[in-house]
């Protein structure tokens, strides 16, 4: 039995111990990539905030017109002094 040791330690070392740092090097690079699916999602997305954007500029396009002091009514007192401490 106290042969088996040193070569049950030396296969340990020389094959086990590679094998299994392979293995997760091997799933940590699968696992990095992006699925087909998870692409799809981040394209459906950024259309989705470009969208959004656009409409937000829209938005503020059409309050500009309607009244162009609207960004300064809208803020409250303290950010309006703020801002107007900052401009000065």
């Amino acid at each position: 039995m106290d042969e088996f040791i040193p070569v049950i330690a030396i296969v340990t070392l020389f094959i086990g111990l590679p094998w299994l740092v392979f293995h997760y090097i091997t799933r940590w690079k699968t696992a990095a990539t992006l699925s087909g699916s998870d692409e799809k999602l981040l394209d459906d997305l950024h259309d989705a905030a470009r969208r959004l954007d656009d409409r937000l500029n829209t938005i503020e396009r059409i309050m500009t017109a309607e009244n162009p002091n609207w960004r300064q009514q809208s803020l409250p007192e303290t950010s309006r002094q703020r801002l107007l401490s900052d401009g000065e």
